[in-house]
């Protein structure tokens, strides 16, 4: 955020929601897709077997390593557009000087 740029307290709200939101969808996709992967549609005992639990430990991690992957590269390619649009707004100021 730049200097001096302040968010009022009703959009930092809405920032957090959204994360909020975000984080909750991303948690029921994982649970959704390990499940899936990992136990069998017909339960035979109720507790988890050691192969189903060793599979669902690797998906959840495997699943969180993604999303972190994804969220560095997100966040690179949104630095990298920054940059290119302060370039682009320091051309168009010193053309306009001209």
């Amino acid at each position: 955020m730049a200097a001096g740029m302040q968010l009022d307290p009703s959009k930092m709200q809405l920032v957090a929601d959204l994360e909020i939101e975000m984080m909750s969808d991303m948690y029921n996709r994982m649970t959704n897709s390990c499940q899936k992967k990992c136990i069998p549609t017909k339960y035979r005992e109720a507790d988890l077997s050691k192969g189903e639990a060793v599979c669902i430990d690797r998906c959840v991690a495997k699943y969180l390593e993604i999303h972190e992957r994804i969220g560095k590269k997100l966040t690179s390619i949104s630095m990298q557009d920054d940059e290119a649009l302060k370039k682009i707004q320091e051309t168009v100021q010193q053309q306009a000087k001209k």
